[in-house]
């Protein structure tokens, strides 16, 4: 079934409607970006199997193919086979963090003069730390408007090697960039750490980067890499993207909070992605999680409680930020209160989805606290029943508000969200699960 749903349009939630069925997730956006990046930087022939076709990975194949890339697509599938890079190219980022910072470092081991830019939100969003690092190993980066900030002018080709440090407590995505660039540099590059936040998206860098044939050693708080010397998938291989958490975490929570059963397919118990732990967290709520496996595939089923008693939780979810939206959803429908902690990063995020949360889930009227670096929810519905007045609310251009607000829409009726079509960033399909799962 086709959702009506469209960016700048006004979806209706149903509310109190059974929600249960079986889904197979979205491949994971944060994996199909490191792919890509790695193919840009090895410049050898890869297919990759079963990617994630939303906005941020199609316009990282834009890229690709403005660094000269050719850009071939199969029956879910996506070959990419390297030409000749320009002399000069601009490249747009939309509102993709990941890839920004990505390609602020692949691109100063490409040669040619890179122009990269996105929209507005996004050239409010740092990359100073990453910029610094990248100057200690030679790198010429200029920012032509505000130091610290896009657009950037890159000069590339000029990554030398040597060591440099990184201060990534505001985002891993700094480390996972220097990493995988890194490979690229003619001489073995030495990375001291200052801060290190989501811990687990470093280690979905290590795992795409030893698929690539790439040589890395860790000592305490230094990373040591060794310039490529081309092999596995690197060479001319295939990958496969493994199941997204990240999108699992929209359904698994849609059962747990209705008090029904979801089964998703697609997914591996011992993933390396972050949001994994969100499942674990489900689980201490009160929700019945239970893994299948029916090779090649295996999945999930999330079963909630009955009428949906979820109990609230003390999380620290600097591990998986991406998910503070969906628990924040979750709370006020929780026994107890429920406290978000050691997010401050969120505030840089697509939105500021502290503040976003806080704000839409009060004009639906729950009660939030807000930290900095967190929320504080009280489960003021978990006793009585929730208002059923009719409210809009906003989407701030961030598909995780969005789709975490839907979440909350299925047990608090009367809700239309605006502007559904944010989701596309990284869930092109969700709202035609969601009516799947309802029943529409």
């Amino acid at each position: 079934m086709k959702s009506t749903a469209k960016s700048n349009d006004v979806y209706h939630v149903p509310a109190a409607t059974p929600v249960g069925g079986r889904l197979r997730v979205p491949p994971s956006k944060s994996i199909t970006q490191r792919y890509f990046n790695l193919a840009l930087l090895a410049r050898r022939s890869l297919t990759v199997h079963r990617p994630l076709v939303s906005e941020d990975p199609r316009l990282y194949l834009e890229a690709l193919a403005a660094a000269g890339f050719e850009v071939g697509h199969g029956d879910d599938q996506v070959r990419l086979t390297p030409g000749e890079p320009p002399a000069e190219a601009e490249i747009f980022c939309g509102a993709g963090g990941t890839m920004y910072r990505f390609l602020t470092a692949a691109l100063t081991a490409v040669p040619g003069t890179w122009h990269l830019d996105g929209v507005p939100r996004l050239r409010e969003r740092p990359v100073g730390p990453l910029v610094a690092a990248l100057r200690e190993l030679g790198a010429e980066i200029r920012c032509p408007e505000r130091e610290g900030f896009a657009p950037l002018r890159i000069t590339g080709a000029t990554l030398r090697g040597g060591r440099t440090r990184i201060d990534a407590s505001t985002s891993s995505q700094y480390l996972s960039a220097l990493l995988m660039a890194a490979l690229a540099a003619p001489e073995p590059v030495e990375i001291e750490v200052e801060a290190l936040r989501s811990e687990p998206y470093v280690d979905l860098t290590l795992d795409a980067i030893a698929e690539f044939g790439g040589a890395l050693s860790r000592d305490g708080d230094v990373f040591r890499v060794e310039p490529w010397r081309i092999g596995g998938a690197a060479a001319g291989g295939e990958v496969v993207v493994e199941g997204d958490f990240s999108a699992a975490a929209y359904p698994a929570a849609a059962a747990a909070l209705c008090g029904s059963t979801v089964r998703l397919d697609g997914l591996r118990p011992d993933s390396r992605q972050g949001d994994r732990g969100f499942i674990d967290l489900l689980g201490r709520m009160g929700a019945r999680i239970r893994w299948w496996e029916d090779r090649p595939t295996s999945g999930l089923e999330v079963t909630g409680p009955a009428g949906g008693a979820l109990r609230g939780v003390e999380a620290d979810m600097s591990a998986m930020p991406d998910q503070v939206p969906t628990l924040a959803a979750l709370a006020p429908f929780a026994t107890g209160t429920t406290r978000i902690l050691n997010v401050p990063h969120l505030r840089i995020k697509e939105s500021d989805r502290l503040s976003a949360m806080a704000q839409e889930l009060g004009r639906l009227g729950a009660q939030v606290e807000e930290l900095p670096d967190g929320l504080v929810i009280p489960g003021i519905w978990a006793e009585r029943q929730p208002p059923d007045s009719a409210v809009e609310v906003l989407t701030y251009g961030d598909h995780r508000i969005a789709m975490s607000l839907a979440v909350v829409s299925l047990r608090r009726p009367g809700v239309a969200i605006r502007d559904p079509g944010v989701v596309g960033k990284s869930y092109p399909e969700f709202w035609r699960d969601l009516e799947t799962l309802i029943g529409r």
